[in-house]
């Protein structure tokens, strides 16, 4: 009696494991036939038997489930992705050998290049948490460390300092720098270089004719922006300590990395420490004296420590390099400005005698000529943010005051244009 029981229990459990083996290879077919979602229903069927499975039927049902999974998310459904991610990872820990490996790491290469594109819509659409999960399940899928960098950068555009800092950290402790080859081509239109993905897409674009000059270049570390991070959000935690500590190693280590040095500036610059941000920006000057926006920063920095007439000096030096830096334009103006407080108040105390009237007529005058001085700067600005509703705004005060009145007229019509389109 107990050998009859005995063999009904042994059929049963092969009705199962024939059944579970049954929905894989149906999972499979729809999966060559392209229905992905018929591919799912079967390999939910399949899951429900699973348990009782021996390891090589286990790991052809998780690469399966992976598959179907994957081929049925697109780039859109992120809790299929993310199943898809949990089934090749169990799949994984299976060791496959033989075909059952070589499937997988198709599966998982394929699956990257998923949570990569859908990353990538997301950071466009500017849902960085969903981005930065998406990367960081990518980097546990392959352990391409670039995923982890860009994973840890939409973090922080996501204000999750924690992960942030975790992801950060990982990168630092492994050395990572970013230095990559690329390949490149020059654009024969625009005059523009060109990165592409790879040597054959490169050479691919390479025939229709629209580049040249294709050459291989060593991509720059992005060490220096990992510290500039990390140390910004030691700032905004208060823990300005850590953020010194680790700035000052880094340094030590490449005292010469010119990307360190910008970190360092940026750090000194939250901190409040003008003196060594401006000393920190003259040595990056330095080695990029052509770069306008190196002399912008530095005239902020000047304007923060109240040295308006150094600040004046940098903003006109980046406004040479740059003609159409439409801020630099904007911080001269508002620097010319800077007087017209103190010239109004003055004007509003004074008495009504003569003498008076006459320091009110000297300093209308003077008061004007700020204007006359800031014009061209905001106009010049006007013409580069025609929708700027503020820079409109100060310009027909300005008109105003000048008496131009086609010009107040004007910008006065083009303000109550703005503001009703807002």
């Amino acid at each position: 009696m107990r050998k009859q029981l005995l063999l009904a229990g042994l059929i049963c459990v092969s009705a199962i494991a024939f059944g579970q083996k049954k929905e894989i290879k149906k999972a499979e077919k729809a999966l060559d036939a392209g229905n992905a979602t018929e591919a799912v229903s079967f390999i939910n069927e399949a899951e429900s038997m699973i348990a009782g499975a021996d390891n090589d039927e286990k790991t052809q049902f998780y690469i399966v489930k992976g598959r179907a999974y994957l081929a049925d998310a697109g780039t859109k459904n992120y809790d299929k992705l993310m199943t898809a991610a949990e089934a090749f990872k169990q799949a994984k820990e299976m060791n496959p050998t033989g075909k059952d490996a070589e499937t997988l790491k198709i599966g998982m290469a394929n699956l990257r290049v998923a949570l990569v594109n859908s990353a990538v819509e997301d950071q466009n659409a500017q849902n960085y948490k969903r981005a930065a999960e998406k990367l960081y399940t990518s980097y546990t899928i392959q352990k391409d460390t670039s995923d982890l960098y860009y994973a840890a950068g939409n973090a922080v555009n996501a204000k999750e300092y924690d992960k942030a800092l975790k992801y950060y950290n990982d990168l630092l402790d492994m050395g990572y720098t970013g230095i990559q080859q690329e390949f490149i081509a020059t654009d024969l239109e625009s005059g523009e270089v060109v990165t592409f993905a790879s040597e054959n897409d490169r050479n691919t674009y390479m025939l229709s004719g629209k580049y040249t000059n294709p050459e291989e270049r060593m991509s720059e570390s992005v060490r220096g922006d990992i510290l500039q991070k990390v140390t910004l959000i030691y700032i905004s935690r208060g823990e300005n300590e850590k953020a010194l500590a680790l700035m000052k190693e880094a340094r030590k280590e490449n005292p010469n990395d010119i990307s360190l040095v910008r970190a360092e500036a940026d750090m000194a610059y939250k901190m409040g420490d003008m003196e060594k941000y401006s000393s920190l920006m003259e040595e990056i000057i330095a080695d990029d004296p052509n770069n306008p926006e190196l002399y912008y920063n530095l005239g902020v920095g000047s304007a923060n420590k109240g040295n308006t007439e150094k600040a004046m000096e940098y903003y006109k030096q980046a406004l040479e390099l740059d003609p159409n830096f439409t801020n630099a334009k904007i911080n001269i103006a508002a620097t010319l400005l800077l007087e017209e407080g103190k010239i109004i108040e003055e004007m509003n105390n004074l008495g009504t005698s003569k003498k008076d009237y006459d320091r009110y007529d000297e300093l209308k005058e003077v008061k004007n000529d700020l204007y006359r001085d800031a014009l061209p700067y905001l106009e010049s600005a006007a013409q580069d943010r025609p929708d700027n509703i503020e820079l409109i705004r100060t310009l027909m005060n300005i008109y105003s005051q000048l008496g131009m009145d086609d010009k107040f007229k004007t910008a006065k019509a083009k303000l109550v244009e703005l503001e009703d389109g807002n």
